[in-house]
């Protein structure tokens, strides 16, 4: 991890300070509801917007709708923030090898969800990835909010990341996404339920394929809590109903829960059967695997980070084994590519565009690579 990655949140620190002096302040406020209403929440107009992670009847539901071929391939990306330019890179040069598969599936979580759509309709949207994450448009990203941030759910504006998002998704886009849907291709993007601590699977196909007004707004809200980094970008509040009321769903980034989507839990403990499909998963990791050593400096800030990637990187390997060894009991395979450990580790808020422009060419070098898949986790 490079130190430089902690320069811009490391003066926050006295700031951070006072507000907890302050900490009986507040601008936010919420419409409370209970574990049944929670239980029963859907979104208004699209009720097949989403499914739970560890909801074993919609998931199996799923799985059963994508699994009618006789050949399956799924693509998962990884969050890694910053370090989604390997993942851009990686993509954009496997498509000049004339070998990246034509996915049934692709599923993204965090910065990962930002690139599952583009991924998802293939490689004529690679100059898009590779503006995204190499043309220094991310440069801006970290705005700080002033008191209303550290009075309200992240310490930056959020302003910088949905012009981002409001630049590349449109409504073009959201067509192209729904005449692949209507194909019986599926894209889902993942995000964290903070209130009830599940993992939101959101089907994007069939929100881009919805007719409801508020459809297009859907997804650009599910893009950018999914790539909202706790405490740093501000929580989404996604409008639900149960039993006639409304109220909204705090959802963050999906890295919190699942930081990438293979085969979610409430699969790993079915006893679903591939139905006869040969399964391929193709997994994206916009991050090391692997230990970076670092000496940390002695500060809240670059210890609060370095704790909290520390974990995702763990979340991201064990769901990678157990998904493995899913897929080898139903004679199906899991290929994994990953920032190798030459390349130089980069924080997920540090939006340098050498760095990042650095990433993308190490991605792009390692699809182009003959061993282009780790041998081993």
């Amino acid at each position: 991890m490079a130190r430089q990655g902690f320069s811009r949140l490391r003066g926050l620190v006295t700031a951070v300070g006072m507000a907890l002096l302050l900490a009986g302040c507040t601008t936010t406020s919420r419409t409370p509801y209970s574990l049944a209403e929670d239980g029963q929440a859907s979104i208004p107009g699209i009720p097949a917007a989403r499914f739970w992670a560890d909801d074993s009847k919609e998931l199996v539901a799923n799985v059963g709708r994508v699994a009618t071929g006789s050949q399956v391939k799924f693509l998962a990306l990884s969050g890694g923030g910053a370090s989604g330019a390997y993942g851009a890179g990686f993509l954009a040069c496997w498509s000049k090898t004339g070998q990246r598969p034509a996915f049934s599936v692709v599923s993204g979580a965090s910065v990962g969800a930002l690139i599952a759509p583009f991924a998802f309709l293939g490689p004529a949207y690679d100059p898009v990835l590779t503006q995204m994450f190499t043309s220094g448009e991310t440069d801006g990203l970290l705005q700080f909010a002033g008191l209303s941030g550290l009075f309200g759910t992240g310490l930056f504006r959020d302003e910088p990341l949905a012009r981002l998002v409001d630049k590349y998704v449109t409504p073009q886009l959201l067509a192209a996404i729904a005449a692949e849907h209507a194909k019986g291709r599926v894209l889902t993007v993942v995000t964290t339920n903070l209130d009830s601590q599940r993992t939101a699977v959101w089907d994007m196909g069939a929100i881009a394929s919805s007719r409801d007004p508020h459809a297009f707004a859907l997804f650009k809200s599910v893009l950018l809590a999914s790539a909202s980094i706790p405490g740093v970008f501000p929580a989404e509040l996604i409008k639900v109903q149960a039993n006639g009321r409304s109220f909204s769903e705090m959802h963050v980034d999906g890295g919190v829960t699942a930081n990438i989507l293979v085969v979610p839990e409430a699969i790993l403990t079915s006893r679903v059967s591939a139905n006869g499909a040969k399964v391929e998963v193709y997994a994206i990791v916009n991050g090391k695997l692997g230990p970076d050593f670092s000496v940390v400096d002695p500060q809240i800030l670059p210890i609060f980070q370095r704790a909290f990637e520390t974990a995702i990187k763990a979340n991201t390997r064990n769901s990678l084994i157990a998904s493995m060894e899913f897929l080898r009991r139903l004679g199906g395979s899991l290929k994994v590519t990953a920032i190798p450990e030459t390349a130089e580790g980069i924080a997920a808020t540090d939006f340098d565009r050498a760095k990042m422009t650095r990433l993308y060419d190490f991605g792009c070098a390692a699809a182009q690579s003959g061993d282009r898949w780790a041998a081993s986790l």
